[in-house]
């Protein structure tokens, strides 16, 4: 597995600044990996008890029997995740409140693209696509779309087990994007429906300084992996948005997959 660094997590103490109901039944936010897990979790966790943060590392399969104490109806807990659907995966969570967060692919592939180049991923066996001048950004985005040979997998396999064969068996869908909207309007209408939506999902009653719980969460500065907290190699830029040759790629290799989730 891959190890990741970053900013420190000083969430708990913010947390710890308001009063919090404890949860009753877990909570389980599930992700495709650079989904913007961080951000749904770093929200949620400011309505939950700190004692009740299952915070010793994102569960996926090869170390989900390390963390079968994140789902226990009897201790409740808000854990995060990457777990890719299977028998186990289903039978283990079955009794959380299963919030499953999902990505636009075209943005998906840039997002994954700057992680797997910035210091704060490392993987052994990918640490050369890091080197200066080797690889172009097309052809990094060219990888994260079809994976690279025998060291990471290609969007279709990741979207298909961490997000699609999970649709229709109890989850609440997300979409990161109307996270973001979300909290660009959190006070407005928009917000307040999403949020009603979320929170009714997760089983949390809604405070009334929700709201500042909210943005206080959302704050992209405490975000280890945010885009802003990247540091990239020297001269290597990405474009702000995916390009068409590589939109048509996306398109290709995983046909119907946008429109599945809600996005064409």
């Amino acid at each position: 597995m891959a190890i990741i660094r970053g900013l420190t997590d000083t969430l708990d103490a913010e947390v710890a600044r308001f009063a919090q109901a404890p949860l009753r039944q877990p909570v389980l936010v599930n992700s495709v990996p650079k989904g913007g897990t961080h951000l749904l979790r770093n929200i949620l966790r400011m309505f939950v008890p700190v004692e009740q943060h299952h915070a010793r590392d994102f569960v996926q399969i090869p170390n989900m029997h390390q963390h079968l104490d994140a789902f226990d109806p009897n201790n409740p807990r808000l854990a995060a995740a990457h777990l890719l659907f299977s028998d186990q995966s289903w039978a283990n969570v079955r009794h959380a409140r299963h919030l499953l967060l999902v990505r636009d692919p075209y943005d998906w592939v840039l997002a994954r693209a700057r992680f797997y180049v910035s210091e704060e991923f490392d993987q052994e066996n990918l640490r050369h696509l890091k080197l200066p001048g080797l690889f172009t950004a097309e052809a990094l985005l060219n990888m994260m779309i079809f994976g690279v040979h025998q060291k990471s997998p290609a969007l279709i396999d990741i979207y298909t087990h961490n997000a699609v064969a999970w649709l229709g068996a109890g989850v609440h869908l997300v979409r990161y994007e109307d996270v973001v909207a979300a909290v660009r309007d959190v006070d407005g209408p928009q917000g307040e429906a999403f949020f009603a939506g979320l929170f009714e999902a997760a089983g949390i009653d809604r405070p009334d300084d929700w709201r500042e719980r909210v943005q206080v969460g959302a704050d992209r500065r405490r975000s280890r992996t945010a885009r802003e907290n990247l540091k990239l190699p020297e001269g290597l830029v990405f474009p702000d948005a995916l390009p068409e040759t590589q939109k048509r790629l996306v398109d290709v290799h995983a046909p119907g997959l946008r429109a599945l989730l809600g996005y064409a």
